[in-house]
């Protein structure tokens, strides 16, 4: 005997009435997954029933953030301000088959006592509850407008939903959304509830802990995947424990079962090391458009910068990085002269000592027709040698203040290669003349 197999259907829900939500961009991603996973559809239902609240530019930028996530959907989004008549008229359904009753403008539905509402959860296992703590529920307002739980129900019956994945908030709306689905005549979709996302002190996630919105995290310059990834990991443990599992490779692994019961804490420090290892990994090509918004609102000239130079800047610093908005604070030396000067450094420059290097190593190295950074270093010990000091830090630190302004960084050779003979040059000069 053949059965046939019913297609995986799921949907996130998102309602425009403000910016994503990590919560929610999690429970995207996790349906998305699955929908993926599976061979299945994934499909956007707009919970935009508050009018009032509702705003296109919060949809707008919900969509684009779901896409700057790598988020694809299979159709064209279902809007519930839209199917305000198909509700009324689902609700007059119930009225008629005696189901629900009128209350004035309200419509309500009639829930049986003495029964159980029970549903095997695919995160938590079996979950029931008992009808009679469910009062009557209100499906049609005064207003008109339909309520949550209901016309949740319809729209889903309609897109034929198979599994509904979202956060454990809604479990308790689970029971009242079955009875309207049994209501109808019809077999509910299967139901999974993931623990909510806690900050690192167990208490609901907000601004203390970090941002609280995609718009957020991708402002201060995470990358998508990385965000990603990390969402990932605060729901489902991937194979032999890895942490660093890109949305691609996550589709194929992912097994809705595995899904982790416990809530998970969101660990900001620990999004930043993720995020600093995709920096790591990624290519110039895909680096050089994204730093350079951040070089222009720092007031450096990024529009004159060739992207070859740019380059050969984050060759230097994206193993330093831990989000791409840190790039201008760290790099400000290769696109200004009047960059910013480590207070905690100046020691390194201030005596007279540091400055007679400083003008004997620039004479050097304006001779120097090989600027390559092996060479530079030839230079400098050859002149620690010269001097009988026994390490190069008393000539490292002085030049690396007057090249760069900070006592920390990239690797100084390698610096001054990259900001070439006539800059380094003239920089230390002017220290030593300083």
């Amino acid at each position: 005997m053949c059965y046939k197999i019913r297609m995986v259907r799921v949907r996130f829900a998102p309602s425009p009435t403000g910016f994503l939500h990590i919560g929610s961009a999690r429970t995207a991603i996790f349906n998305w997954l699955y929908a993926r996973h599976a061979g299945g559809k994934f499909l956007l239902r707009i919970e935009d029933t508050d009018l009032k609240r509702s705003e296109s530019r919060f949809l707008d930028e919900i969509l684009e953030d779901l896409r700057w996530l790598g988020l694809d959907w299979d159709e064209e989004p279902l809007f519930q301000s839209r199917r305000f008549d198909v509700y009324r008229a689902k609700a007059e359904e119930l009225v008629a088959a005696g189901r629900a009753y009128k209350d004035g403008a309200a419509v309500l539905f009639k829930v049986e006592p003495g029964r159980t509402i029970a549903y095997d959860d695919l995160v938590h296992g079996r979950i029931s509850v008992e009808s009679e703590t469910i009062k009557d529920q209100v499906i049609i307002k005064s207003d008109g407008s339909p309520t949550y739980n209901f016309c949740c129900v319809i729209d889903d019956a309609h897109l034929g939903i198979t599994h509904i994945l979202r956060g454990d908030d809604h479990i308790s709306n689970t029971p009242k959304q079955i009875i309207f689905y049994e209501a109808f005549g019809l077999t509910p979709p299967r139901f999974g509830h993931m623990p909510l996302i806690l900050g690192t002190d167990g208490a609901k996630l907000s601004k203390r802990h970090g941002g609280v919105s995609v718009e957020e995290y991708k402002r201060e310059g995470f990358l998508p995947e990385a965000l990603a990834n990390y969402l990932i990991c605060l729901g489902w443990t991937p194979p032999e424990g890895r942490e660093i599992m890109p949305p691609a490779e996550a589709v194929k692994l992912f097994e809705i079962e595995e899904m982790n019961d416990v809530q998970a804490k969101f660990d900001i420090q620990k999004l930043r090391w993720l995020n600093a290892e995709y920096i790591m990994k990624s290519a110039n090509e895909r680096l050089v458009p994204l730093v350079k918004p951040y070089l222009e609102a720092a007031g450096l000239p990024a529009a004159g910068v060739k992207d070859a130079y740019l380059g050969r800047v984050l060759d230097l610093y994206k193993v330093r990085l831990k989000t791409l908005s840190e790039f201008p604070a760290q790099t400000d030396c290769f696109f200004r002269e009047d960059f910013a000067v480590d207070e905690e450094g100046r020691k390194h420059l201030d005596s007279p000592e540091s400055r007679v290097y400083l003008a004997a190593l620039a004479d050097r190295l304006a001779g120097l027709t090989d600027f390559s950074h092996a060479a530079i270093e030839d230079v400098f010990r050859r002149f620690a040698e010269e001097r009988g000091l026994a390490k190069v830090g008393p000539i490292v630190h002085p030049a690396r203040m007057a090249v760069s302004g900070k006592t920390k960084g990239a690797g100084l050779f390698e610096m001054m290669e990259v900001l070439g003979r006539e800059r380094v040059v003239a920089r230390m000069r002017r220290a030593a003349n300083a």
